[in-house]
């Protein structure tokens, strides 16, 4: 690899070409104040590039402009009043409760205003720590935003040279998912006798919803450089390679068949050995777009998937030519599987020119604008059942009860008891729990580690260094490995105070005050409002199968009216998965919660299952949305639609408790219908019956599951 290629690789690497503008910034604080002598300045000045840095969201130029201005308003309102009230504890209190209910209710508006108000609150806390020294209300402010604005122009300046970078990453990282997700997938289809498909569609739906959460962050980036939705100039490419990634999720996530059945049937065959080969070889694609979109080079397809998929049509070929009865009907699906894969094929050979495609150029944009719409997302947040409401009142007593703390006791650098609380303190136990032992672990290590630096380096120029390369490696780690990032902003810690003359003298403060901040954000997750996933589970479950029913309704509506990827389509197939995969999470949130708060945990999983492969059999017939012009079989359709529909309503009001017409269940004469289609209703008529037909004989099972679940069988403990 050349020079030029060596640096490109580098340059597209996200974490190092942050790292780099972090590098930059830091430098631009450390060396004046070296060169002037003013070693105090260095301590708010890093302070304030790392509080702004934190609080700083993707956005384009003039999003960007408008934030950060919003930014800095909201900055100084925080640290000024820190120094304000500072003399005043009874007042200090009162208002350190009212700000930090009021800046976590701005994340209500949306991500942007979550962001600058965890900014503001960490901007507030660090003008507590400096707070005692500051001989009036304004140097300290003044310094910690000087600081702030130094990264901000640096940041603006870097994203107006690579504006699009952004959109790039974001739609590789998706492409990336969907490989990790498609190579997941492939192990379906081997042949092993006893097939049991249930772990690997848990596996499965885990590595669904990080792929959905991939293409919702990389629908983010690309509404961000939109007009109200409206995507036009350079981003117009991105977006379409992005609905493209859209369309092969879908077909990819879909599924034709029992996967059990068909290992049974083909168990001496290699057909599902070529299929599962075939797969693998989308799964190493789709990395290899990744990578072209990282590096902004055209994408080159290889030929080991061209030839893998000539080798199964060879093998699909053969096994038709046997004319074996027994295989007629899974060969069918197996047909329809690679009809769709073929069409994936068609995909990818459309990355490069994905004007081919034709897709319209609206993003669902749900952004509020207006004042009034911020208000209003405000306002129906202010409720003890919004997640938002529950997190701001935790976070806020904790805060407040951490700063009583400080003054009852009178400690020394007790305001560190705050910092630890607003970084551990998560909106649900299971991340809490998380960051609890990342932060407790990371400051351990991070004490051990400062303090034989400390010992080894007693020059400033030396140690000036080390602010500036632990400040890069704080954000170089700070996604990837919280732990690591919490021992190098230990270390980052100590050399700053070194700098004020107290490097050793803040090493134990720092190891009890990281305690004491833990146990508070802890116990304010446990006691205050607590938020049990088991208690969720049944309003989720019946979000998720109401968003599957309003998709399986857009594409029963195209089969009369005939293909079209409009909005209101995206919307419902996006919401599908969505709620698919917000279940996953609450379940997987819930086994990390004490044992007497989980409840039914194997009935779960297998909900989770079960509704995993009701999304992906409703994939399946949007992959292959045609105009259906037969009026018999159009008929036969919409008859077992809507007694669909109605078992899916009934499953629904079962998890909200409320009553249903059980004979609904005791209806099957479509399900007799659906098993006895005619040949001469084509290939399409069959796959669309086919599919119904699989959705339809899963429900009952899903009823007695929504059941278990429902509040009255809920068996919990009162707290919840």
């Amino acid at each position: 690899m050349n020079t030029s290629a060596t640096l490109r690789q580098y340059w597209a690497n996200k974490t190092i070409n942050y790292s780099l503008l972090i590098l930059v910034t830091m430098l631009g604080v450390v060396l004046p104040c070296w060169y002037l002598g003013q070693y105090t300045l260095i301590t708010p000045l890093v302070l304030g590039v790392i509080a702004a840095a934190l609080a700083e969201t993707d956005d384009n130029f003039w999003g960007r402009l408008k934030a950060l201005t919003l930014t800095f308003i909201c900055f100084a309102i925080a640290s000024i009043s820190i120094e304000v009230l500072y003399p005043y504890p009874l007042a200090f209190a009162v208002g350190l409760f009212i700000s930090t209910f009021t800046f976590i209710m701005l994340g209500a508006i949306g991500p942007r205003y979550a962001s600058i108000a965890f900014g503001s609150l960490l901007i507030a806390i660090y003008t507590m720590l400096g707070a005692s020294e500051s001989t009036d209300i304004w140097s300290q402010p003044i310094l910690l935003l000087l600081g702030a604005a130094w990264y901000y122009l640096l940041s603006l300046i870097w994203q107006s040279l690579w504006p699009m970078q952004p959109v790039q990453l974001s739609l590789s990282q998706t492409f990336h998912q969907l490989s990790r997700y498609l190579d997941t997938k492939s192990r379906l289809f081997h042949p092993t006798t006893g097939l049991a498909p249930q772990p690997m569609r848990i596996e499965e739906a885990k590595l669904n919803a990080n792929t959905v959460e991939a293409l919702e962050l990389c629908r983010d980036t690309l509404l961000k450089r939109s007009k109200k939705g409206h995507v036009d100039g350079p981003s117009d490419r991105f977006l379409r390679i992005y609905f493209l990634a859209q369309d092969m999720h879908e077909r990819l996530s879909s599924s034709h068949y029992r996967y059990q059945d068909l290992a049974l049937h083909f168990e001496r065959s290699d057909v599902l050995f070529r299929f599962k080969h075939l797969i693998q070889s989308y799964a190493k694609e789709c990395e290899y777009i990744a990578e072209s979109l990282r590096l902004n080079q055209p994408y080159k397809r290889s030929q080991e998937s061209v030839i893998a998929l000539d080798e199964l049509q060879g093998a699909m070929t053969h096994l038709i030519e046997q004319r074996n009865p027994e295989w007629q009907q899974s060969l069918a699906q197996l047909q329809y599987l690679f009809n769709n894969l073929c069409t994936v094929d068609r995909l990818l050979n459309n990355v490069n020119n994905p004007d081919a495609q034709s897709f319209d150029h609206v993003l669902d944009d749900r952004t509020a604008h207006t004042a009034k719409q911020m208000w209003q997302r405000i306002s129906d947040s202010l409720s003890p059942s919004s997640v938002l409401f529950r997190h701001a009142i935790r976070l806020a007593t904790a805060l407040t009860v951490g700063y009583g703390i400080i003054e009852l006791f009178s400690i020394e650098h007790g305001f560190w008891i705050l910092l630890t609380t607003l970084f551990v303190c998560q909106r649900n136990f299971s991340s809490t729990k998380q960051k609890l032992f990342h932060r407790i672990s990371g400051t351990f290590a991070g004490l051990i580690l400062g303090v034989v630096m400390l010992s080894l380096i007693p020059e400033v120029e030396g140690q000036l260094f080390v602010i500036v390369i632990s400040s890069v490696l704080f954000f170089a780690f700070r996604l990837q490995n919280y732990a690591y990032a919490t021992a190098i902003i230990t270390v980052l810690v100590l050399f700053l105070f070194s700098q004020l003359g107290a490097g050793y003298a803040v090493i134990v403060p720092r190891l009890i005050d990281t305690l004491i901040g833990s146990l508070l954000a802890a116990g304010a997750v446990y006691f205050i409002l607590p938020d049990w996933q088991a208690k969720k589970l049944p309003s989720l479950m019946g979000q998720a199968i109401k968003a599957n029913g309003n998709y399986l309704a857009q594409i029963i509506a195209q089969y009369r009216l005939g293909k079209t990827d409009d909005l209101n389509y995206r919307i419902a197939r996006r919401a599908a998965h969505s709620h698919d995969a917000n279940l996953s999470a609450a379940i997987s949130n819930m086994l990390a919660e004490p044992g007497k708060y989980q409840h039914a945990v194997n009935e779960s999983f297998r909900f989770l299952t079960l509704n995993h492969a009701l999304l992906s059999y409703v994939s399946a017939l949007g992959a292959h949305r045609t105009q259906l012009s037969d009026a018999t079989t159009h008929k036969l359709v919409i008859d077992a639609y809507q007694e669909i529909h109605v078992k899916l309503d009934a499953i629904e009001k079962a998890l909200r408790d409320e009553p249903f017409d059980e004979k609904v269940f005791d209806t099957n004469h479509i399900q007799h219908k659906l098993s006895q289609w005619r040949e001469s209703d084509g290939t399409s008529a069959q796959m669309i019956l086919q599919q119904l037909h699989l959705i339809h004989r899963m429900l009952p099972e899903i009823k007695i599951l929504s059941q278990t679940f429902s509040k009255s069988k809920l068996v919990l403990d009162p707290k919840l």
